[in-house]
């Protein structure tokens, strides 16, 4: 069975099984303290709402059978613990069925989770950890060789993930294409970090060589994946550092983070040796057992599936209306990936102010403050990823002129107009105290860095200017009355 063990990727297949679980941590903590406000029985989208049009075929899940919100805190309770076991190892110290059975279970609780989601979860790092985790599942245990096939086809997923990015961005917008992309991006992304403005402010040539070097990473590079050893270690070496550079300039949950524990599944055990020295990889020093016939059988059988299923993200990189982040089936496997295929050149926000006053043409007016997105001007943006502030990622959306985003914006401010609790624990900052506002409104602005000598005059990290307004003032019962019609 020299073709199937692949004893030289011990190391990677701790790495990746233990990282990939990591990520699940995070993402199931995010189901504990979002899900409920957003999509709960007196969510901003409901659960049973949707799960009374879509049919059960069109987007399996556990909640269609039944929904409540305390099934979602089981689901999410017991999300973290299989996942923090993963972290520490446990299944992996068993036969090859315990790691199999463990993230199988994950991938079931977080697909149920994601697939009535709504445009809360329509992100493709999604489908990247369902992916994810549904093959790492069948790299075993440690008393077997990590297999051959399966390894291949997470290669085969990084390479997407990194060659559709890249196909993306020079199909999309010529920005990418000029080299110029970056005189924009840092400051038009959805979730600018700390270092966002210090990226932005760099001068344009290193723009240039950022995006240049982007492209060769995306575009060149992910073939080396595909010859093990040293190129394919190299390659994943040099994704790592761009991924890196990523995490550093923004906000994009867990895809970085993810991208790059998958990438180390290309790095064979001589190579972490090279890097960590001989106790860094004493797994690799021990024989592992012959893989049993049946786990040879179920490997084999579930290559044979994602091969034939990777047919529709082949197509979709060779074609010209290339779809990013798209799933071809309700299981999430086989997925397209990209982002950024359009760069925005201008940033707007969505800026949300109630007030106590009775009469809205004369009052005061108070800013409610978001976790991630930036409303204060004063505010350096917080590194939030790889969490995932989904309400702040719908703000920018809807600053985009989505009117899919509509749907749960205008339940929003009704939240706000009840003083929700479980709404405002979504927000930074409540300036009412939990006291219900007489009134809401919804001003748009433009925002910009602010330049240097900006920054030293007003102590501000952003210029912004009003462009107009999305919702005017609405008390409670308009409100009702309008999402009665609606």
């Amino acid at each position: 069975m020299d073709w199937f063990d692949a004893e030289g990727y011990t190391v990677a297949r701790e790495v990746v099984q233990r990282g990939v679980a990591a990520v699940y941590v995070v993402a199931f903590v995010a189901v504990l303290r979002q899900f409920r406000p957003l999509l709960g029985e007196r969510g901003l989208l409901p659960v049973p709402a949707f799960t009374a049009r879509v049919p059960f075929r069109a987007s399996p899940s556990l909640f269609h059978r039944w929904y409540s919100d305390r099934l979602v805190v089981a689901v999410g309770a017991t999300g973290v613990l299989v996942a923090v076991s993963l972290v520490a190892g446990v299944p992996q110290s068993g036969p090859p069925w315990a790691p199999l059975a463990a993230f199988g279970l994950l991938w079931v609780l977080y697909l149920s989770v994601v697939n009535v989601g709504q445009v809360f979860y329509g992100f493709g790092w999604e489908s990247l950890l369902l992916e994810a985790g549904f093959l790492v599942a069948f790299l075993g245990s440690r008393v077997v060789a990590p297999p051959l096939p399966v390894l291949v086809l997470l290669w085969w997923l990084v390479l997407r993930v990194e060659l559709g990015a890249g196909l993306i961005k020079m199909r999309g917008d010529t920005a990418w294409r000029d080299l110029t992309a970056l005189d924009f991006h840092h400051q038009t992304q959805p979730m600018p970090g700390p270092l966002s403005r210090l990226f932005h402010l760099l001068p344009r040539p290193v723009h240039r060589a950022e995006v240049l070097a982007n492209h060769v990473t995306q575009l060149v590079v992910p073939f080396g994946l595909l010859v093990p050893g040293t190129v394919a270690s190299t390659a994943a070496a040099v994704m790592v550092v761009t991924q890196l550079w990523l995490v550093l300039s923004g906000n994009f949950a867990w895809l970085n983070w993810l991208t790059i524990v998958l990438a180390c599944s290309a790095v064979d055990d001589a190579t972490w040796a090279r890097v960590l020295g001989p106790a860094g990889v004493d797994l690799g020093a021990r024989p592992p057992a012959a893989a049993p016939a049946w786990w040879v059988v179920v490997v084999l059988v579930v290559t044979a599936v994602c091969a034939w299923l990777s047919r529709h993200p082949l197509r979709n990189l060779v074609s010209r209306h290339q779809r990013m982040n798209a799933s071809f089936n309700a299981w999430h496997l086989a997925n397209a990936y990209g982002a950024f295929g359009t760069v925005t050149r201008r940033r707007t926000e969505v800026v949300v102010e109630g007030t106590l006053d009775a009469d809205p043409d004369a009052a005061t007016w108070h800013a409610y403050e978001f976790r991630g997105k930036p409303t204060d001007v004063r505010r350096l943006p917080r590194q939030v990823a790889p969490y995932h502030l989904r309400l702040d990622w719908g703000m920018w959306f809807l600053a985009l002129g989505s009117s899919a985003q509509l749907r749960w914006f205008l339940p929003l401010l009704g939240r706000l107009l009840e003083a929700d609790r479980p709404t405002l624990r979504l927000l930074a900052d409540d300036p009412f105290d939990g006291d219900p506002p007489r009134w809401v409104r919804a001003r748009l602005f433009g925002y910009r860095f602010a330049t240097r000598a900006e920054r030293r005059a007003s102590r501000a990290r952003w210029v912004r200017h009003e462009t107009g307004t999305l919702v005017g003032p609405v008390d409670a019962a308009a409100l009702a009355r309008h999402l009665r019609t609606a």
